[in-house]
Parts: C-alpha cells; structure tokens; sequence
C-alpha cells in the first residue's frame, strides 16, 4: 500500500496565486507606485518651500514685494539699466547658481524677469538649492503696465 501525502493546507496560497497572474503583478506595482507618490506628495518636511505656490500673479508678487520679500530679478544687466523694480537684486539667470550665497535662506524670494519665463527657471535652481522660492507670472513688463514701481522705463 502506498501512502498518499498529505498536502498541508498554506493560508498563503491564494496570494502565491495572485501575484503569478499578470494582473496580481500589476496590481502591486500600481499599489507600489500609488504609495511612493502619496509619500513624495507629501514630503518636503512641511517647509515652507513645499507649501508656497510655484508660480504666482503680478498683483501677488506685488503685495509680497510691499511685505518686505526677497526679490531677485534675473535679467542682464543691461536690461536691468532699462527698468527694474525698486530695492529688487539683481543676479543674472546665467550667474544664479554660482551666486546662491548671496541669497538669504531663511526668507521667501520671488524670482522675477522681463515676461516670466526665465523667472520659472530661476525658482527652479533655487527650489534645487533647498531655498523658499516663487517665480511671478508676467513678468517686469507686466508689473510696469498695472502701474506698480519702477526705476527707468521699459523701451
């Protein structure tokens, strides 16, 4: 007579099964991806930095400007002869990497330029280096139209 074995019953099986299906597995890489997202989503230490917009209006820059926050246009020089705001800093896109220890890493900065494009840039460098940064949508030009200060006159 021949013994049959017995097979134990294993309360895993039908998660073993699960995920030798395609579907198991992409399942659980969704699930994964789902997670690391969440987490990533909320990260950032709760800084400032991680809550601040990225981008904001004219009309907010402006009102954070009037509130005493760091503001650093990234123009030349040239086009910061032409026009610039008031008690603004001016550090070249170009150069802004190179300068960050000029820039105060315990207050907000928006990044300013003439049509807000290289603005975005410039936050960008600095959100990198671990600053509290804004880009202002618009532009210089578009701060010169509402009639905000300016030293010079655009051309």
């Amino acid at each position: 007579m021949s013994k049959k074995k017995k097979r134990t019953s294993n309360n895993n099986s039908g998660v073993v099964s699960f995920l030798r299906k395609p579907a198991g597995q992409v399942t659980v890489v969704a699930l994964v991806a789902l997670v690391v997202y969440l987490i990533a989503a909320s990260s950032g230490g709760g800084t400032a930095a991680s809550t601040q917009a990225r981008e904001i209006s004219v009309d907010q820059a402006y009102e954070m400007y009037q509130a005493g926050t760091f503001v650093v246009d990234v123009r030349t020089q040239a086009e910061w002869d032409e026009y610039h705001a008031p008690n603004t800093t001016l550090i070249p896109l170009d150069e802004l990497p190179a300068r960050l220890n000029e820039l105060p890493k315990d207050r907000e900065i928006v990044v300013v330029c003439r049509s807000g494009n290289r603005s975005q840039e410039g936050r960008d460098i600095l959100l990198q280096a671990g600053y509290n940064a804004t880009s202002m949508a618009g532009g210089l030009k578009e701060w010169y139209a509402k009639g905000y200060p300016i030293e010079g006159a655009p051309q």
